[in-house]
């Protein structure tokens, strides 16, 4: 897709910027061809995925969203003294842009760069902020988390800030978490921070109640990532077939979550026959959880250095700002 800006509103530039079609395929069948089979978390987020994951965070199981929000509503004002005055804030993966609007009225930023993969729920996202808030210059970048050295960052006289709520950190294994956070600190630049949430290591029912909610909506959003697949690619994956599976992984740290297979099966993608084995997964997503200690060393190998660190009432999540570690 080329890398134009169009102006969609008065207060919104939207920028496509999403990768080929042909990249897609590629990644997707070089994962469905490992020994475990794998998918990454982008494919669950076309605008259904996206609308089941705002469904996740409503879930009484899932503590996360709520312990943030908590946080950022708490903690705006020293949150803004942080980042101080005329700030551009880039948010990678912004998804609903619901809890950056928890920040707004205390940041008064001079940019918000919302940046997501699915551009259909960005729109409307980055329409609502803009909406909000008027006076905000709003940016809306169509893209993944790989291509933030190819972001246009307006120019402001206050610092670049990435704001990367929600735990996505934990969906990177933790060399890919370093790789991410050293391209977010080329982003920022010297003077720049990091405004970032963390999920907190904690007791193993906590954690797979949380993937595993009654209601069943993870279930629907793991499985509505094959249903993306079988329109993006194409293929002809039968949901019915397949299940969700999750668990905490003591040993890593991480929630794993797959899509198990029901039966032996060969699935069509993009053409090539892919075979499954009943009981044989595919691995569609980590979900790592760090302890203080753990966060901080990966935020120093990148860069960076912890400068304050926020938490709800239970200790069940973390809000970090970090600046750029000087040299």
């Amino acid at each position: 897709m080329p890398n134009t800006a169009t102006a969609i509103a008065p207060q919104v530039t939207y920028t496509n910027m999403h990768p080929p079609r042909h990249d897609l395929v590629a990644e997707v069948l070089d994962g469905l061809s490992q020994r475990q089979k794998t998918l990454s978390p982008k494919f669950f987020y076309d605008e259904q995925g996206s609308r089941l994951f705002e469904s996740i965070t409503e879930q009484p199981e899932y503590y996360p969203t709520r312990s943030e929000r908590m946080v950022l509503r708490n903690k705006a004002g020293e949150i803004a003294d942080h980042l101080g005055p005329d700030a551009t804030l880039i948010e990678p993966g912004c998804g609903s842009c619901e809890k950056v609007r928890l920040l707004l009225d205390a940041l008064q930023p001079a940019h918000y760069l919302a940046m997501d993969i699915s551009a259909d729920f960005l729109l409307k996202s980055a329409g609502a902020v803009a909406g909000a808030f008027p006076d905000l210059d709003v940016q809306a970048v169509c893209a993944d988390f790989s291509q933030l050295d190819q972001l246009v960052v307006p120019d402001s006289p206050g610092r670049r800030v990435v704001f990367f709520p929600g735990s996505t950190l934990g969906n990177f294994s933790p060399s890919m978490a370093r790789h991410f956070l050293r391209s977010v600190r080329d982003l920022v630049g010297a003077d720049g921070g990091l405004l970032i949430g963390v999920d907190r290591h904690k007791d193993t029912d906590v954690l797979d109640a949380a993937y595993n909610d009654q209601a069943g909506v993870t279930a629907a959003f793991n499985l509505n990532a094959l249903t993306h697949l079988n329109r993006i690619l194409p293929a002809d994956f039968d949901t019915d077939r397949f299940s969700h599976r999750a668990f905490y992984n003591t040993d890593a740290r991480r929630i794993e979550m797959h899509l198990r297979s029901d039966c032996d099966q060969t699935v069509q993608c993009a053409g090539r026959p892919i075979a499954f084995r009943e009981g044989e997964t595919i691995h569609s997503e980590n979900s790592y959880k760090y302890t203080f200690d753990q966060f901080d060393r990966l935020a120093t190998a990148a860069g960076f250095q912890v400068e304050s660190e926020w938490s709800d009432a239970q200790s069940l999540f973390s809000v970090y700002f970090c600046r750029i570690a000087p040299s």
